[in-house]
Parts: structure tokens; C-alpha cells; sequence
């Protein structure tokens, strides 16, 4: 499915946005209905998590799925968004599709059935969900290898790196220095996939940028 764009310009806010991804997951056919549980925004990227019951209270019979206990099923789902000219645009994907984003939160992966197929396009989502959440969040001073070298715009590779920060105006900005060449990078979180922790340096300024900046002088 493609994406669809509202020129009417009802979506706006974020609570439209979410009031809106509550409608699109509630809907209701002659058997069963399906009602929305969770839904979490990540960066531009919404997820869901759908309930579907038999409207007779008969259990949910499905391929995918295992039935709850209550006789329901929840599935996953993406919703893509994105703002064009001001209309808030929107591309979805049930969780067994195969989405590439993959940022759900854990706790709404939590409220989801289990699944009948170990090797299905939904558990190879909701694994990829789990290794991003499993991401750590090193602090400063923190000496890290990464799980294989990461090659940088100058054609060079870096494996070990140590969390710093630099400033921009009054911000401050995640970056590494590198073991190799004393070097500062900024990698993406996807590039900590899989890392480890070498040694933990906690503190509250930035020893190895002022190490950095002094040798430059």
C-alpha cells in the first residue's frame, strides 16, 4: 500500500496524529472487531498494537497468531508519517509484512500474541525491536568496542572509541573519540548494534574532548 495524504489538513498536532492512528485501528466487520490497546510514537514513526475479538465471544482463529486466553489476538503494526506542503501523509504495515522500521517500544511489544511460526516476517520484527532497545546508552567517559569496525567518510575504520561530547551553541552533542587516531566521530545508535563495554569512566565534564582539544593547541 502506498501512502495516503489528508488535503483536508485535519491532522495537525500530535494528539491528532495519535487520535487519528486510534481510528484507523478500530473498525468492526459482521465477526469481529478490532479496537486499539497501545500505540507509541518513535521519531516520525507510529506503532501499534491491535485487539481483535469474535463479536459471538468465540476465540480468534488465526495462521499467524496464538489465541489469548480471553479468546482474542493482538498483532503489531507501522504506521509511517510524514508532513507534505502541511498535509500529514501516512503509510501502514501489519507487523507480519516484514516492516523495516523497527523501533517499537518493548512494553508494546509486550501486549502483543504470541506467534504460531518461529521463522515469520513478525518475530524477525519484534527481534529487531528487542536488539534496538538492548542498544545501551553509554555515558561519558565510557570505552567501547564495537561489534565490527565502522568505516568513516574518509575511507578509514574505527572499532574502539571512547563516549565524549562536544558542544554546538549551547547544545551538546554526542560524539566518540577514536582509540586509534584520537579522532572524534559521530555514529548513529544502529552503530552500537552489539557493542561492548570496555571500562566505564563516569563524570560529570568531558576529560578525553579537553585531552583532545589540547593536543590541537
Amino acid at each position: 500500500m502506498g501512502w495516503l495524504f489528508y488535503t483536508d489538513r485535519r491532522v495537525q498536532t500530535y494528539a491528532d496524529e495519535k487520535a487519528e492512528i486510534a481510528r484507523l485501528c478500530t473498525f468492526e466487520s459482521d465477526t469481529r472487531k478490532t479496537e486499539l490497546v497501545k500505540a507509541c510514537k518513535v521519531g516520525p514513526t507510529w506503532y501499534a498494537a491491535a485487539r481483535v475479538t469474535s463479536l459471538d465471544g468465540t476465540a480468534v482463529e488465526d495462521a499467524t497468531y496464538v489465541t489469548d486466553l480471553d479468546g482474542s489476538i493482538a498483532f503489531g503494526a507501522v504506521f509511517l508519517t510524514r508532513y507534505d506542503d502541511g498535509c500529514w501523509g501516512y503509510k501502514d504495515m501489519e507487523e507480519s509484512a516484514g516492516p523495516v522500521e523497527s523501533r517499537a517500544p518493548l512494553s508494546l511489544l509486550a501486549l502483543l500474541s504470541d506467534l504460531k511460526a518461529p521463522d515469520s516476517y513478525a518475530h524477525a520484527w519484534r527481534q529487531r525491536c528487542r536488539d534496538w532497545a538492548a542498544i545501551p546508552d553509554y555515558e561519558e567517559g565510557d570505552k567501547i568496542k564495537l561489534a565490527k569496525p565502522v568505516t568513516l567518510t574518509n575511507g578509514s575504520t574505527c572499532q574502539i572509541v571512547t563516549a565524549t561530547h562536544y558542544r554546538r551553541g549551547r547544545q551538546k552533542r554526542r560524539c566518540y573519540r577514536i582509540e586509534e587516531t584520537s579522532g572524534l566521530v559521530r555514529l548513529s545508535r544502529a552503530s552500537l548494534a552489539g557493542s561492548e563495554l570496555l571500562s566505564s569512566a563516569k563524570g560529570a565534564a568531558s576529560p578525553v574532548l579537553a585531552e583532545y582539544l589540547a593536543g590541537r593547541e
